[in-house]
């Protein structure tokens, strides 16, 4: 097991991790969480290189991806850098990627009724004012969990908070920036439930954002 424990809190700079070996030729991954070697609860970055490819497979508990460089494929159609994607149970496909890409994937996820397949386009899609100057793209929300990606202005200082049923952030761009620590691009932070920071940014910053899922 790695990082199982939901109240203690993680931070992992995915830059300083080497890529393992998966079970596929040429698809690569950094473990951020993990239940079981090859089932059950997982994080991971994940990389496919050119023309590496996964077999067809099933979700139990659901896929959630988001695609952070290259272009991601499966027999739906082409998925390039920015595209989100929430697979539920049922769903089945073997994603493959032409050109080569790296992607966040958390397996293993989904509450039990959670059953709605997403797939945004979050460069084209619509956000909305946040609190201050942030600016927010919903990606989805149920039954108390939220996920978002958050703009950062440069200079920007969010209010200090608790994280009721914890929070989890990627950070794909940029700093992000706490009383505990200094987050680069690359960066992994799961905060259990009840945490608190101040969180604040220096530079333009992207991050990924999940609360209330812990």
């Amino acid at each position: 097991m790695l990082n199982i424990d939901f109240s203690k809190r993680v931070f992992i700079n995915t830059d300083e991790q080497d890529w393992l070996a998966s079970p596929r030729p040429g698809v690569w991954r950094k473990p951020l969480a993990r239940e079981e070697a090859e089932r059950g609860h997982a994080t991971s970055v994940v990389r496919y290189d050119p023309g590496a490819s996964f077999s067809a497979h099933d979700h139990p508990l659901g896929e959630e991806i988001l695609v952070l460089k290259g272009v991601f494929s499966d027999e739906t159609g082409d998925y390039p850098a920015g595209t989100y994607f929430r697979n539920p149970e049922g769903f089945r496909h073997a994603p493959f990627s032409k050109e080569g890409c790296v992607i966040l994937v958390k397996l293993h996820q989904f509450q039990t009724n959670d059953t709605q397949h997403i797939c945004i386009d979050t460069d084209t899609a619509v956000w909305s004012r946040g609190h201050g100057n942030l600016q927010v793209l919903s990606l989805h929300e149920f039954n108390g969990e939220s996920v978002a990606l958050v703009r950062w202005p440069t200079g920007e200082h969010f209010q200090s908070h608790a994280h009721f049923g914890g929070e989890e952030i990627y950070v794909i761009s940029g700093e992000l920036i706490d009383e505990h620590g200094r987050y680069p691009a690359g960066s992994w932070i799961r905060s259990p439930h009840l945490s608190r920071h101040d969180p604040y940014v220096n530079q333009d910053t992207l991050i990924w954002v999940k609360v209330g899922h812990l």
